[in-house]
Order: C-alpha cells, then structure tokens, then sequence
C-alpha cells in the first residue's frame, strides 16, 4: 500500500543542496561508496562516480568534507579486509585532490583531524560499520558524527532506506540536514514511474525471489500493462500455473504469493509474459553442459530465458513508453546464460530518448554495465533496496529525516 505521502512529495519540504551556504564551513556528507574491491583496488566505481556531483559542488562552494560511508557487513567489529582505503584512494583519483583516510570514523583524533581541514579539503572516515551504533542507530554514537562538522547533505541514496545512525540519527543530532544531487535525482527518477507513466508501461521483472517483489507489484500493477518476468521468479509462477519446472530453484512459500500475483494481474487485464523455453544446466557451476529446452527436465534447472521468449519479451517491449526493470533474466554472470538479459537490456535500450527507461539498481545496473547500454536508458539507480523500497511505495527514512525548509524556503 502506498504511503499517504511519497518520498517524492515529503523531499519537497525538505532541505536541499541548494539551500546551504557552505562557504568557508565543514560539511559532513552521507555517501553511498559500498564498491566492490579485488586485490586492494576498487573494480566498479560507479556508487563513487555517482557521488561526485554533491561533493564537487561543495567544493567549487569552498567547503572542507567530511566524506563517510559504511562497506560490506563488518559486524560491528573492524575488518582490515573492509577499509576505506581502496575507496579514499578511489575518490582522491576521481576528483583530482588529496582525500585523507582518516584512523577511525568518530574519536577525539577524528575531531581534532576533521576540525584542521581548509576551505576545499577533503577527508574520509573509515568503515561506520566497524561500529555496532551505525547499524543500531545509536543516539551517542550518531552525536560523534554530528561534532565533526555543523551541515550534514545525505547522498547516500543507497542506504536511505536503512534506519542506520549515520542516515537518520545524525540529520536529528546536527540540526541542518540536506539532500544531495544524487539523492535527489534518484527519487525524482523513481518516482516518475510512479506518478506520470506513459503507457504502454511494461514491468520487467527478474531475479530469484517473489517475496523481494511483491510490494512492487502490488503497488505498481494499477499502473502496468505488461508484465514480464524473466529469472528464477519465474519458476515460481510457472509453477503456480501447474507447469513443470524440473528441478529449478523455486523459493519456499512463493507458490502462494505467485498465485496471488497472477489472480491481480487478471483482475487489472495485465498481461503477463512468462518463459516458453530456457537454457538449463545440471547446476550452475556446469555452463559447459547448457542446453536450450522447451521442458526443464528434473536433473536440471532453468539458468536463463531461450531464444524464443528472447523474441517475445524483446517484442513485447518494442512499442513501451514506459519501462520499469528490476533483475536479470539469468544467471548472467556466466556467458553461457546471459543472453537472456543482454537481449531484454538491448531491446529496453533500443527505445531511446522517447521511452522513459529506469533500471533499478543492483544486479540489474551491474548486468547493464556489462553490456555497455548504462548511458543508452534513461536512469540507472544506484540502489537496490532503497529503490525497491521507494517503488513499493514506502517512504524513505533518509528522507523522512531531513531538515524540513523554512516556509518561506519552500
């Protein structure tokens, strides 16, 4: 069910980039740079190339940052494994100035650190997970954030659906809170689908589970008229269906919600698009046996989408106004099952600047950037589960906590 208000509408009310002054000031800033790092190196740089826009701004303002940002699941506990070194190094390249890694992420050494940093300065915490009061939300731990600097801007649209400290604690502690470029485009772009679709609005929908999706679809099929799923979800509502599904991967529990997904999509004349034949493999460490099928047998599972629903989901999308994607066909990470999504991606790049075309983040962003169409759609989101929040129709924490504007600011 949708909130009374969208986080569109209350982000409205709130502070923006904008309505700082931040010349001469220390700014703490809530970025996304959960980035994946091989060997000591960042590999996928996009959530840091994301950020750059908020971050250059305040600089060109002649304001000192302080940059922080959680990586990985740490527990609470510092693991050199998930620094923020690999990423300061990152970030210092990107914006072509020094960015210090600082010891710690809150601490008297921090403080003083933080306090010396001149007007276009930039300095990044390390891990706010290395700390059980991020992920607590800890009121003492979410005020030695707040002392490092007196404006916080949150762009860090990636966790805004997380209650964490540093998301909605600090913006309470520190009084001046903000919205960032990113953040704000991000659920300007999301919400887009939700208020002003233009039809034909098609759904594409994949991945492993129907309970990841749900709210989606419930809050978006009124506004769908097609609805293609593609990914192990599907199996789950073949399934429903009564078809065989061999030995696929079927989440426990979904054949009722995939059910309920089918009887709303014919009471709301969606038209649903389902796999009619699939690559399958033994398993899926064993791409060398793949095989296209119209029938999974029980020794194999479906790893992707054949050729023929290939055509059919690409010629379901030929004439959309509007799409909507969120997960991949298959196993995509492995050549051998992902044609599937890369002829779905092609097909939704295809389209052009006439179709609205938004790609909500995660495996969906990382399968688009493999196959080179990120600039060819309209929005890539940067989040996972804050876009599959914000679709769903919830409104965001880390927009909700925001200062609200003056009224003579609104």
């Amino acid at each position: 069910m949708q909130s009374v208000e969208s986080s569109a509408e209350v982000l409205q009310r709130k502070l923006q980039l904008g309505d700082l002054s931040p010349r001469g000031q220390r700014v703490l800033v809530r970025a996304d740079l959960n980035v994946p790092v091989q060997d000591g190196r960042v590999v996928d740089d996009t959530r840091i190339r994301a950020s750059l826009p908020t971050l250059r701004a305040l600089l060109e303002d002649d304001a000192s940052l302080v940059v922080m940002s959680h990586r990985g699941r740490p527990k609470g506990e510092r693991d050199p494994a998930l620094s923020m070194g690999p990423v300061a190094a990152a970030l210092q390249h990107l914006l072509g100035r020094p960015v210090r890694l600082l010891p710690d992420c809150i601490g008297g050494e921090v403080e003083e650190r933080a306090a010396e940093l001149l007007p276009g300065e930039v300095a990044l915490l390390e891990n706010l997970r290395f700390h059980a009061g991020e992920k607590a939300n800890d009121p003492e731990f979410a005020a030695s954030l707040a002392r490092l600097a007196p404006l916080y801007v949150d762009d860090a649209f990636g966790a805004a659906h997380r209650a964490h400290a540093s998301i909605v604690g600090v913006p309470t502690a520190i009084g001046t809170a903000a919205a960032g470029a990113l953040l704000q485009l991000e659920v300007s772009m999301l919400d887009r689908v939700l208020s002003d679709p233009s039809t034909p609005f098609v759904l594409v929908l994949g991945g492993a589970k129907v309970s990841d999706k749900l709210a989606i679809l419930e809050n978006l099929l009124p506004l769908v008229d097609r609805l293609i799923v593609g990914g192990a979800m599907s199996n789950a509502l073949l399934a429903a269906q009564g078809a065989d599904v061999g030995g696929s991967w079927v989440e426990d529990g979904s054949l009722e919600l995939a059910a309920r997904v089918l009887a709303a999509s014919a009471e709301k004349d969606v038209e649903v698009l389902l796999p009619e034949d699939f690559v399958i493999a033994p398993a899926m460490d064993r791409p060398d046996e793949a095989r296209e099928v119209s029938r999974v047998p029980a020794d194999a599972m479906a790893l992707d989408i054949g050729p023929v629903t290939r055509q059919r989901f690409a010629a379901a999308l030929t004439d959309a106004k509007t799409v909507l994607w969120n997960g991949p066909m298959g196993v995509f990470e492995i050549s051998a099952f992902s044609e599937g999504t890369r002829a779905v991606g092609e097909a939704i790049a295809a389209l052009g600047p006439q179709a609205l075309t938004v790609l909500g983040g995660g495996d969906t962003a990382a399968a688009a950037a493999a196959e080179g169409i990120s600039d060819q759609v309209s929005h890539v989101s940067t989040g996972g589960g804050a876009s599959l929040d914000l679709l769903s129709g919830r409104l965001l924490p880390g927009v909700a906590a925001l200062t609200d504007r003056k009224p003579q600011d609104v």
